[in-house]
């Protein structure tokens, strides 16, 4: 009875080998199975989503942008009248003009005045993000700056409504040449354009600097034909070809849509606004 049983422990342990074997062998057969079905799998590739395409495809031309009444209005005097073109390396995404007068009113003095409106206008990018996400973040630097001028008192910034899709105002007192001016600052974002817009006054010899509420009205007035003129320039823009296209086939072209297609990327600095005239100039 002692020794049978050793020798029946060591047949049950060799019957069991087979056992073992038969389900690793199983086991071995599934993963390869799976691991070649998850491999093949169409959820295993992935792509990104493209980025919503550019609203705005070109700028329109800056010193055409507000209408010549509301300049002469606004700034009386200028000179050029036509305003002067801000340099740029490439108008299609950065442009800029500006206007400065001294109207003279003999004995009671002089008032004189400056406007400047510039252009930024971003690319829709798979990588930067969307023509109008780039918008938004030149709006709020354009914001952040237009705070943080040299010597600028009393600064006040609140959002604009009816001018564009998100506007914001900042007004401010600044002594130089030895008079007060008084300034506001429009920055206002459509679709993919950034316009900022400043204005401007002083009196000199004498005249009174004009009020904070006309140099902040003239400012808004000016902003929103800005804004409204990068839309009317995109349209007359896509006009010709719209026409010409129907006049071949007799129908529009569904290819008309903006694409989205990035042309160029950019590193979406602002336009430094033209300088102001000397107190030669201004005197």
């Amino acid at each position: 009875m002692h020794r049978s049983a050793p020798r029946l422990t060591r047949i049950l342990a060799c019957a069991a080998v087979p056992v073992m074997l038969v389900v690793a062998g199983c086991s071995s057969d599934g993963d390869t199975k799976d691991s070649g079905s998850a491999s093949s799998s169409p959820e295993a590739t992935k792509t990104e989503p493209s980025v919503e395409p550019a609203k705005f495809a070109q700028l329109p031309d800056p010193c055409k942008s507000i209408g010549q009444k509301t300049i002469s209005s606004l700034v009386p005097e200028a000179k050029p009248k036509g305003g002067t073109s801000a340099k740029s390396s490439d108008t299609s995404h950065r442009a800029g003009c500006s206007w400065n007068g001294l109207d003279d009113k003999g004995l009671k003095g002089s008032q004189y005045h400056w406007l400047d409106v510039g252009f930024t206008r971003f690319d829709s990018d798979q990588t930067l993000g969307s023509g109008a996400e780039r918008a938004q973040q030149e709006f709020a630097k354009q914001v952040t700056k237009a705070k943080a001028a040299e010597g600028a008192k009393k600064v006040a910034e609140a959002p604009v409504t009816g001018i564009g899709e998100q506007a914001s105002k900042i007004t401010y007192d600044l002594t130089k040449t030895g008079e007060d001016f008084k300034y506001a600052t429009v920055v206002a974002r459509t679709g993919n354009v950034v316009v900022t817009l400043t204005y401007n006054g002083a009196g000199y010899a004498g005249a009174k600097a004009p009020s904070a509420d006309d140099i902040l009205k003239g400012a808004e007035k000016a902003a929103k034909e800005a804004v409204a003129a990068v839309a009317a320039g995109d349209a007359n823009q896509d006009a010709p070809s719209k026409t010409a296209k129907a006049d071949a086939s007799g129908k529009p072209d569904a290819s008309d849509k903006a694409d989205g297609k990035t042309e160029s990327k950019e590193s979406g600095k602002s336009l430094a606004p033209s300088e102001e005239p000397s107190d030669k100039k201004a005197n």
